[in-house]
């Protein structure tokens, strides 16, 4: 049975090895980082994970990641739920996300495309928008209601 909830500290490696693993940015995550994660995962097996970096009403999605064997099984749309309800609950208004790979996944979603420099200056100057995800990159948002 598949468990979504809440990262802890012991969790880190794994979420870490899992983006690494799929090519998504954690150079900039550590424990002393304010990304909260939502992981998955079956007995000790940590299927996928979401991450949220608030920043007062606004909120930067972090690498939504499925290991390939869990993927097209609804576990990404489970995740991206219910980290765009602890956003709602958590009273940010807007979030944002750079991506490579799932600009249609989260179009579907209700999120639209957007240039960079549309995002807040808080967004822009962290390591994801500045360093660490590449140019072509595509930036979107979607207000959360």
């Amino acid at each position: 049975m598949t468990v979504l909830r809440l990262a802890t500290t012991d969790d880190l490696a794994a979420v870490l090895a899992l983006l690494k693993d799929s090519g998504l940015p954690y150079q900039d995550i550590d424990i002393t980082r304010p990304i909260e994660f939502l992981v998955a995962t079956t007995g000790q097996a940590m299927l996928g994970a979401i991450g949220l970096e608030r920043f007062q009403d606004n909120g930067l999605l972090r690498s939504l990641v499925v290991r390939p064997e869990s993927r097209s099984t609804g576990l990404g749309t489970q995740l991206a739920n219910a980290m765009e309800n602890n956003a709602r609950k958590a009273n940010v208004k807007v979030l944002y996300l750079l991506t490579t790979t799932a600009a249609d996944f989260f179009a579907r979603r209700g999120y639209e495309v957007i240039a960079r420099s549309e995002a807040p200056l808080t967004l822009q100057s962290t390591a994801e928008f500045s360093a660490l995800c590449p140019s072509q990159a595509m930036c979107m948002r979607r207000t959360l209601t």
